[in-house]
């Protein structure tokens, strides 16, 4: 479903604290910056909820929001701004397609796919953020021993995910295609995903890492 455009969170990025202009200036340099040792990086953040969450649970670790949706990234950027508690956690208001452009190889040792849009119609299937063409942008920017965790409510999407990661080299670490039936206190909800599981809907979850160790 296509987010309603909002003028006031649109206009809100000019003046977003959180937000990096020029991501591709902080390329080496993300965990020096956010002086951390541990960078997760959310493609997808949607209004913002789950990074902002994960980087109070975890404040010493590292989070760079990702989102190329006006409305949203203004609503997740006004979100992060007004949040005194936050921790460790910047914002690329972009489209992650260009996301090897941003981060060094090996620099990213977390990435999060959290209810990415489907693309149903096959000739989208490029556009997935799990297709070939982004898991081979992973694999560059992902550390020797990092991992991708994936969460979405789309069963279509999830069998389509393991496939491409398979057949990218991928190695799964975890599966669970009812994520929330137990509760996980380590892992934050996101908008989307506190409505799915209030509606009984089960969430559908797997890791993996490019380590063939």
């Amino acid at each position: 479903m296509r987010m309603r455009r909002v003028q006031w969170a649109i206009d809100y990025l000019e003046q977003a604290k959180c937000r990096i202009i020029d991501p591709e200036k902080l390329k080496g340099k993300w965990k020096t910056t956010l002086n951390t040792d541990v960078l997760h990086v959310e493609i997808g953040c949607g209004m913002g909820n789950y990074s902002l969450q994960m980087s109070k649970m975890y404040p010493e670790q590292g989070f760079v929001a990702i989102e190329k949706n006006d409305t949203a990234a203004g609503k997740a950027a006004k979100k992060y701004d007004e949040d005194p508690d936050k921790g460790k956690l910047l914002f690329i208001h972009g489209d992650a397609m260009q996301i090897d452009e941003w981060f060094d190889e090996k620099e990213v040792d977390v990435i999060h796919l959290n209810f990415s849009d489907p693309w149903p119609k096959n000739r989208n299937a490029k556009r997935r953020l799990s297709s070939h063409s982004f898991l081979e942008q992973y694999k560059h920017i992902l550390s020797e021993n990092g991992t991708i965790q994936m969460k979405t409510d789309n069963s279509k999407l999830f069998s389509y995910s393991l496939l491409e990661f398979q057949n990218a080299g991928f190695k799964m670490k975890e599966i669970d295609v009812d994520y929330r039936s137990i509760t996980h206190d380590e892992d934050a909800f996101t908008e989307y995903e506190q409505k799915f599981v209030e509606k009984g809907q089960p969430i559908y979850r797997a890791v993996w890492t490019d380590n063939e160790s």
